[in-house]
């Protein structure tokens, strides 16, 4: 299988709570990249795109739990 269809997968287990604390880890995460990359280019600068996209399907995630779909 495909990193993404594994991330979903393992995503859809978490509760509303965990996909919180995850959104705000990985938010986190992106952040320090970010401030990384502008003092020195990064080795691999598609780990910024590639976290951006987690985040966005955390977030979808999370939306689907609160809906109850």
């Amino acid at each position: 299988m495909s990193k993404k269809a594994d991330f979903v997968k393992s995503i859809s287990a978490l509760s509303n709570d965990e996909l919180v604390s995850k959104i705000k880890e990985d938010e986190q995460r992106l952040k320090k990249l970010h401030s990384a990359h502008a003092l020195a280019p990064l080795e691999n600068p598609q780990s910024i795109r590639m976290l951006k996209k987690d985040i966005a399907r955390l977030k979808t995630q999370l939306k689907k739990v609160q809906l109850g779909a």
